[in-house]
């Protein structure tokens, strides 16, 4: 028996211990960066998939599992300006089975909680600063300004999934193996991973606009 909680974040007692997959167990992972501890849900499932509950609730993507996060940017397989459409548009149970086997290759290429690495990669891979335009007397500049901790883990999640889909584009590699290395390389912080370019280029864009 294990600790549980809400989708509030509320405490749940003598609930079973929910593990991911039947595989992975949620229990022992923490959230490092103290911005992102309210966005990053740890909430124990088995299947990561809520049926799209949140959708009518602001802010309800924040108690959405973090893998169920990932699995959901997954999908955005499709055209730049259309990204559900497309090879990999509405397929949940397609990009879970690329999820769930990129969590094998991790756990036995690192021999840790894959979900734990997955945490410390969207850490890693999440932006602290952006470029906003302010228009004053007719001239238009670009200003650096804080992002909120939704919108870090959002786009720490889209930089994984493009990276991926990316390189997985007219590729002998499978998108499991090339998410699986995308994942250890933004835990590393290895300037060879697409996420940790791009968080890299826009924080650079943003402290040359301060």
């Amino acid at each position: 028996m294990g600790e549980r909680r809400s989708p509030e974040g509320k405490k749940m007692t003598n609930a079973p211990n929910l593990m991911l997959f039947r595989k992975w167990d949620y229990s022992q992972v923490e959230v490092k960066d103290p911005g992102l501890k309210r966005v990053i849900s740890l909430n124990p499932v088995i299947i990561p998939t809520s049926m799209g509950r949140h959708e009518h609730k602001k802010f309800g993507k924040s108690h959405v599992n973090i893998v169920e996060r990932l699995v959901n940017s997954i999908m955005h397989f499709g055209k730049k300006h259309a990204k559900n459409t497309g090879r990999m548009g509405g397929k949940k149970q397609r990009a879970m089975n690329i999820v769930k086997s990129a969590f094998d290759i991790i756990a036995l290429e690192t021999g840790k909680n894959p979900i734990e690495v997955l945490v410390r990669a969207v850490e890693n891979a999440s932006p602290n600063e952006d470029t906003t335009r302010i228009a004053y007397g007719g001239v238009v500049y670009h200003v650096s300004v804080d992002i909120s901790p939704q919108r870090r883990l959002d786009l720490a999640l889209r930089f994984i999934s493009e990276g991926v889909r990316d390189a997985s584009f007219a590729s002998r590699r499978s998108v499991e193996e090339i998410l699986a290395d995308e994942i250890m390389a933004a835990v590393r912080n290895d300037t060879n991973s697409y996420s940790i370019k791009k968080k890299n280029e826009q924080e650079r864009v943003a402290m040359a606009s301060r």
